[in-house]
């Protein structure tokens, strides 16, 4: 009976250490948060001013060898990354998905944090 338990016990541990390496590895490989934002917006005291995500999708392909985006862009958009949000506007972040990546996490390669 004592080894019963003793057996059990040890497998709810390395269950339990196998979950926590798998959280750990999903979370480096997990996208960072990002935002579209005018890049011709900045502003020293706001950020970059948040537009809608069709101003920083890539344009589709037609199929006849040219290239079409979806929707007229209304900004000069571009994907940035890991920035604080507020009121419509984005700021401390990085326009390099790379490095934004590397800020890291629990876990993850880099600092934490920077700037």
């Amino acid at each position: 009976m004592a080894e019963t338990r003793r057996r059990l016990r040890s497998s709810t541990v390395v269950l339990g250490g196998m979950g926590v390496l798998a959280a750990t590895l999903s979370a480096c490989g997990s996208d960072p948060d990002r935002r579209c934002v005018d890049r011709d917006s900045y502003d020293y005291i706001n950020g970059y001013k948040i537009v809608a995500d069709t101003n920083c999708s890539p344009s589709v392909s037609t199929g006849t060898g040219g290239r079409q985006t979806g929707k007229a862009r209304t900004a000069n958009g571009d994907w940035y990354y890991d920035a604080d949000v507020s009121g419509g506007w984005a700021e401390d972040g990085t326009f390099s998905r790379s490095e934004a990546v590397d800020r890291g996490g629990f876990g993850c390669s880099g600092g934490s944090g920077g700037g």
